[in-house]
Order: structure tokens, then sequence, then C-alpha cells
């Protein structure tokens, strides 16, 4: 297709304007817009970016044959007493063996990752639960002292995957 020469001098006085767009458009979007994507928990994002996309997937959605997804588990979890246990001890001690989420077997080893602080750890259930789970409006954040309490009775990832079978959610 052939363009007349009026028709590239039409193109040619849009083109400022469609730059102009473009950049008003990609890189000058509102704060408001931004802070809708932002983390309620971003120091809890920063650890979860750090030490679990690798086998969580970025979002959280698991990765087959390797980790399970973490996007119905965690909210549930923190509705109650001992399943915000098992979210603390999962972090702090790790978790080996056979697990089923959503009707997926998983048989592999989460590590420990008691070398992160108790805030840092709180956090990251925290961004679990409420940005990527998004936990009903009743469920109460994990504080530093649920963690640190559990991190004051030592576990090995064997009595974490014990913990959980009495403790996991029911259902898909």
């Amino acid at each position: 297709m052939r363009l007349s020469r009026d028709a590239g001098v039409a193109v040619s006085k849009a083109a400022p304007t469609l730059a102009a767009l473009t950049f008003l458009t990609l890189g000058m979007a509102p704060q408001d817009a931004r802070a809708a994507d932002a983390p309620a928990y971003p120091q809890g994002a920063a650890a979860f970016q750090s030490n679990c996309t690798v086998c969580h997937g970025p979002g959280g959605a698991g990765v087959a044959a390797l980790a399970p997804p973490l996007l119905s588990y965690p909210a549930r979890y923190a509705a109650s007493a001992e399943g915000r246990r098992q979210l603390a001890m999962t972090l702090l001690y790790g978790m080996f063996g056979d697990i089923s989420v959503g009707g997926t077997h998983f048989n592999s080893q989460m590590p420990a990752f008691a070398q992160l602080d108790d805030a840092t750890l709180a956090a990251l259930v925290n961004y679990l639960v409420f940005d990527l789970d998004h936990a009903a409006a009743d469920v109460k954040p994990l504080a530093v002292s649920e963690v640190a309490a559990e991190r004051a009775q030592p576990v090995d990832a064997a009595a974490v995957r014990e913990h959980r079978k009495r403790v996991a959610p029911p259902g898909p």
C-alpha cells in the first residue's frame, strides 16, 4: 500500500501528538493508579521476591512438580491460631515430604528461613495472606510476637509437616 505525499504529511504532523499521548499514558500515570498496585506489605513483598519466587513463582502461583501455589491456603491458615502457628513454623523451619494443595501432590523440601528476622518473616506472611491471597477483612495480620513465640520453640522440618497434617484447611 502506498501513501500519497499528503497522507505522509498528516502522519508526520500527528507523530508528536501520538508521542505525547504515549508519554502521558505510560510515563506519567497518576500516583493513585500506581498506589493501587503497591503491596500493603512492601517489606514482605521484597522478602518474597528475594527468597520465594524461585520456587513459588513471582505471583505465588507455584511451580509444577516443585512448589505449591500460595494463593488459597495462607489466608485460610491465618484465620485460626494453629494455622497462624503453621505459617510461622513453615517459614522458620522449612518443611519436607508429601503434601497436597488443591488436589495436586508435591514432594519436595522447603528450606528454613530462620536467618530472617521476626519482623521480616511476619511481613512476608502478611504479604502472602493479604496481598497475594486477599484474606477476609476479619483476618488479623500476623504479629512479630507470634513469629518470635515460634522461634522460641524450635522444631525440625518433619515436625512442621506433621503439624500441617493436623491443621491443613479442608477443600481445594
